[in-house]
Parts: C-alpha cells; structure tokens; sequence
C-alpha cells in the first residue's frame, strides 16, 4: 500500500522530432515499449510508460516530435497530440539534443505550459563532440524557459537517468498509485504489434514510403501463450505496395520476420503473423483518412 507521502503523476515527454523521446521513455521504464529509428517523426501517437517505485509511481507519456516544416493532416494531427498532452500532464519533460538548440526547438518551447513544472533534458549528452561545449549549452539553455531543473542524459547509454527520476519525483503530485505496480503501460497488445511493425517499415524502407504508411491489426487472437495477428500495411500511392512487397515477396517477409521476433519478446510467447499490402492514395493527407488508420491504443 502506497504510503501518505506517495507521489504520482503523467509527464510529457516532448520535443522536436529525432531528439531521443522514445529512447528516453523505454529506457526510464525499463522496457522497449516505444518505436524508435533514425529517421525523425517516428511516433505518431501518445504512449503511457508506467514506471513505479516505492514511494513513487511515473507516468511517462511519450509524444510525437512537434512538426513546423510540414502541415498535411497527419502532421496536424501530431502536433495536436502535442497540445493536448501538455494541457493534461502534471509534469513535463522538454528533451533537447546537447549542443544543438534552434528553431524547432523554440516552437516547441513556446508551447511549454507556465503552470506546471518542466524540465529540460539535454539529450545525446555522450554524442557531443566538445566536451567543453557543454556547461556553455547548458546555461544559454537553461535561459529559454523557467525550468525546474536541468539534466544532462543519455538515453541510448542510459546515463544520467536517476538523477533526472530524482529531479522529477518532487514534483508529481501526492497521490495513490493510478496503476498496479507491476503494470509497464496501459496500450493494449493489439496496438503494440501495431506500433513494432510500424517501427519495421522505418528500418527497413527508404526515406519516403514510412510517412505514408500505416498499420491496421485486422485480427488478433491469443490462443494460450499463441498469438495469432493478421495485419495490413496500408500505403499511400500503389507504386508504393511493389517497394514494400519485395522481389518475390522477399522485403515484406523480412519485414515481417522482424517485426514478430520483437513481438514474441515483448508479449513472452509465440506470435504467428501474416502481413498484406494495400494501396489507399492519399489516406494521409485527409484527417478522415488519417482517423480512420489510428489505432486504438486501449488507453
């Protein structure tokens, strides 16, 4: 039982695209629950981590990166996401990348909410090519906001992780625990697969195809520790199914065998999946068409 001095709350984790959110969230949780890849704009939709210790539960909510150069429906969706987060969390988390602060980044400072604590991660802090360049980076940083703290990590190291936890604690609210303690995140299965296949597109395609690709799980079913997932990859021009099928089908079937190695790690059982192929031109350029292709988290 939580005791009188427990502390809970959400925490946006929020940015511009391609500054380590994701990487932080699985990294704090512990787990790999959120997509990453090298190319920005990876995540699309809002994801709940759940990290709890004994006199603390966190609630991370990972986000998309904030878009400026792009405004399609997908993107306005996004950064709709972006809004809302910030309006509904207790804490926030504005992640930048060491050494590295520019337009982007004040645009999505601008956003940041003055009634609420933020924090402001310097991400990628081992990737900084001058040492020396940092104290520097911190305190012109540090400036842009009235921050909370300011804590310098590395989320791919997994570096620098208990100070910032340490930082955030104070300023969740006292409060029980809103999940079970041995609860990671409240995303259905359904939308993990989802996301882990989704993720296997932006690794093993060219620049282009991901953005406009999107996943819908059409089936899953769960047979004792057998899950069985029937998914299609939707995308938005038909010279696109070809690229994503393969020579012989060969691109799609290692797209799949990626994608279920992930899921049977993550759900600790066997996981058949069939994947198909479908054209749907410009589903992300109508916000119906983008609605219809979200996915239920299980939120």
């Amino acid at each position: 039982m939580a005791s009188s001095s427990f502390r809970c709350g959400t925490v946006a984790i929020v940015g511009r695209p391609n500054v380590g959110k994701s990487t932080l969230l699985n990294a704090l949780v512990g787990v790999r629950l959120a997509i990453t890849s090298a190319k920005p704009q990876t995540t699309r939709y809002r994801l709940r981590g759940v990290l709890t210790r004994d006199d603390a539960q966190f609630v991370f909510v990972d986000t998309p990166g904030f878009q400026t150069k792009h405004k399609g429906a997908l993107n306005r969706m996004l950064n709709r996401t972006v809004r809302q987060a910030l309006e509904e969390v207790d804490v926030v988390l504005f992640v930048v990348e060491a050494g590295r602060y520019g337009a982007e980044d004040r645009a999505v400072a601008k956003l940041l909410p003055a009634a609420r604590p933020v924090l402001l991660v310097v991400n990628k802090s081992d990737a900084l090519r001058d040492p020396a360049r940092m104290l520097p980076f911190l305190d012109a940083t540090a400036k842009e906001h009235d921050f909370a703290a300011v804590v310098p990590t590395s989320a791919a190291k997994q570096r620098n992780l208990e100070p910032l936890l340490a930082a955030i604690a104070p300023c969740l609210p006292e409060q029980p625990p809103l999940f079970e303690a041995d609860a990671l995140t409240d995303a259905s299965e359904r939308f993990l697969a989802a996301e882990i296949l989704r993720e296997k597109l932006f690794r093993r395609l060219g620049d282009e195809i991901p953005y406009g690709a999107a996943v819908v799980i059409e089936q899953f079913e769960e047979e004792g520790r057998l899950r069985r997932i029937h998914a299609a990859i939707v995308v938005d021009r038909e010279s696109h199914r070809g690229i994503v099928i393969g020579q012989g089908g060969e691109k799609l079937k290692t797209i799949a065998s990626d994608a279920r190695r992930d899921m049977e790690a993550l759900f600790g059982g066997k996981v058949f999946l069939e994947c198909f192929v479908k054209a749907r031109p410009g589903w992300a350029d109508s916000e119906a068409g983008v609605r219809k292709l979200q996915p239920e988290t299980g939120q």
